[in-house]
């Protein structure tokens, strides 16, 4: 029997796309909250 050496998790590539992924989702949390506290302060 021989050992399968193809890797089957590309383990450098799936981090940069989960980092990416939660960066993205970050910057996202940050636009929505300012727009919020915007609009709490046009309604003062």
């Amino acid at each position: 029997m021989n050992v399968l050496k193809i890797p089957l998790v590309d383990w450098g590539n799936g981090v940069i796309m989960i980092g990416v992924f939660a960066l993205v989702v970050i910057i996202l949390i940050v636009v929505i909250i300012s727009f919020m506290s915007q609009g709490k302060n046009k309604d003062k």
